[in-house]
């Protein structure tokens, strides 16, 4: 089992180093440039070449149905479920085989919604409530993955 992280914008990389950590659970940061990211033995980064969906792309390719994939991208997380992996957003929320197809409606209707000037503003704010669910779905999924017998 793995942790990718879509690091670009994720606010959570430290909780999830913190959860890692306890089941000893390697963690991938994956971006588009080198970043700054938390100083831990299982911590490795993963750079990759600058273009349009790279990151994204390497991810979907790496991830198997024994990894949990954290990202806010939408269709990243489409390709990473329908390989069966774990994905969470950071603020908590995972995305399934039930929940996707719906996720990705969403995320064409604003798309949709900002390009016509119906929306103008961004996503609401990262809360400390935010940070506290994804610490326990984190913990979640990673059970959950441990008790599969593969």
């Amino acid at each position: 089992m793995r942790i990718f992280i879509d690091a670009d914008a994720c606010p959570v990389k430290d909780e999830i180093v913190r959860v890692a950590d306890r089941h000893a659970a390697p963690v991938v940061l994956v971006s588009n440039s080198w970043m700054r990211g938390p100083d831990h033995p299982l911590v490795t980064r993963h750079t990759v070449a600058s273009g349009p969906d790279a990151a994204d792309d390497w991810i979907a390719e790496q991830t198997t149905d024994r990894d949990v994939v954290i990202t806010a991208d939408i269709l990243l997380a489409a390709r990473c479920v329908a390989k069966g992996a774990a994905v969470l957003r950071p603020n908590g929320y995972p995305l399934d085989a039930n929940s996707i197809s719906m996720a990705v409606a969403m995320r064409d209707l604003h798309t949709h919604l900002r390009e016509t000037g119906e929306i103008t503003k961004g996503p609401a704010p990262f809360r400390k409530e935010d940070r506290s669910r994804f610490l326990s779905a984190l913990e979640t999924v990673i059970q959950g993955i441990k008790r599969r017998k593969v």
